[in-house]
């Protein structure tokens, strides 16, 4: 929905010219599809500036137990209950007995065992409320940070360090590694693919990969990605070429970012 100006309104981002949605969801740490998904987009393509779109997973509403009490189909009759005191006053039983006091109590005990009583018809007896079980505790989340096993994504030389990220910013968001054109780019920890294709000017053919619900890695300015969406990648695992996409050389871009902004990945690779 347009909005005017540069509002933000929590959970959602809106759109500014030259945004594309893979652009949004990487910035976001999130897979374009469930972005989509989020703001019913039929065509990723399609969006507009000053459009907001929801970049969080919506709330889950918990929904509220209401304990009704039971009602029957249809009213119980007093004609149901078996006994009615006023015909029986004017005629006992059979009508051999004279009526009296002494009579009617004498009745009353026998057919006490046979039929049920006025007030025990009248009202139905009480079941025990069936309360709803309990919400099960939430799954753990995936592994933590200090869980990943980070791996350098090629051999080579950095040639264009970390210098910060941030929207609409013409700064390095990640590490340039150099390398030949063909040379494998391995995947730098386990994860998912989430992305694959070129939605991102200046990427290139690029790749990204989930590692768990904190953290995600790109891999950009390929010559070919080897890789599908939602496949399944071990670290060491090859899963691009080098080439020189969108850059002015052999080399792969490479990002760690955390919650979708990124971070220097050189304080997550091991040493060398």
């Amino acid at each position: 929905m347009p909005v005017t100006g540069e509002v933000q309104v929590q959970g959602f981002y809106t759109v500014r010219k030259g945004d594309t949605l893979y652009s949004i969801a990487l910035e976001h740490g999130q897979d374009y599809k469930e972005v989509a998904a989020w703001n019913r987009l039929e065509n990723a393509n399609r969006i507009q500036v000053g459009q907001q779109l929801r970049v969080t997973p919506p709330e889950e509403e918990t929904p509220v137990a209401v304990v009704k009490p039971v009602v029957s189909s249809a009213p119980v009759e007093a004609k149901a209950t078996g006994i009615n005191t006023d015909a029986f006053k004017r005629e006992p039983k059979g009508g051999k007995e004279p009526y009296s006091e002494e009579a009617l109590a004498r009745l009353r005990k026998a057919e006490g065992a046979q039929a049920p009583t006025e007030k025990s018809v009248d009202k139905a007896p009480e079941k025990p409320v069936e309360m709803p079980p309990e919400k099960p505790a939430a799954a753990p989340p995936p592994p933590g940070d200090e869980a990943i096993d980070w791996a350098w994504p090629m051999p080579g030389k950095v040639v264009l360090p970390y210098t910060g990220g941030g929207a609409g910013k013409e700064i390095n968001r990640g590490i340039d590694i150099a390398g030949k054109s063909g040379e494998p780019v391995l995947a730098a920890a386990n994860g998912i693919i989430t992305y694959v294709g070129s939605g991102i000017p200046g990427y290139g053919n690029f790749a990204i990969v989930r590692h768990n619900t904190s953290y995600l890695s790109v891999y950009a300015n390929n010559s070919r990605v080897l890789v599908k969406e939602h496949q399944t990648v071990n670290k060491g695992q090859k899963i691009a070429e080098i080439g020189s996409a969108d850059a002015d050389q052999a080399k792969l871009h490479f990002e760690i970012r955390h919650l979708g902004k990124p971070v220097d990945p050189l304080k997550f690779l091991p040493a060398r």
